[in-house]
């Protein structure tokens, strides 16, 4: 697995976000995270700035109806690169993809957002449909 320094989407994923996903559909947000080992201000860890950015969403998931469905820290690659492995997975769902854009785009989570950006080498995001058939 390659991971690049995306951090935040470009417009085109938001786009084509809103374009196919099932408009009434849940929506469960796989989070594929990397941690700087310092933030450029070089003051404290990138695990450090994510857990505050984490504290500081609960109150903000509340309110888009989101739930952490889970989340942990990656311990070994059993297939793969694990030279490049990351280093946290958290799966967060949303009623719909307008829940997640909404939380996206609110004065709320720009306040918050920078905690994110700060933290992480990488922070891949896929929207993912429950299924319950491989």
């Amino acid at each position: 697995m390659q991971l690049t320094n995306q951090i935040t989407a470009t417009a085109d994923q938001i786009k084509a976000l809103i374009q196919d996903y099932p408009k009434d559909a849940p929506v469960a947000m796989v989070n594929i995270l990397k941690f700087k080992e310092k933030t450029d201000q070089g003051n404290e860890s990138g695990q450090d700035a994510f857990r505050r950015y984490f504290k500081n969403m609960q109150s903000l998931l509340a309110k888009a109806e989101a739930k952490v469905i889970w989340s942990g820290y990656v311990q070994n690659t059993v297939i793969g690169d694990d030279n490049n492995q990351p280093d946290m997975v958290a799966i967060v769902e949303y009623p719909s993809v307008q829940h997640f854009v909404d939380l996206a785009m609110s004065p709320e989570y720009q306040a918050v957002k920078n905690d994110r950006e700060i933290a992480l080498t990488y922070g891949g995001l896929l929207a993912s449909k429950t299924t319950t058939k491989p």
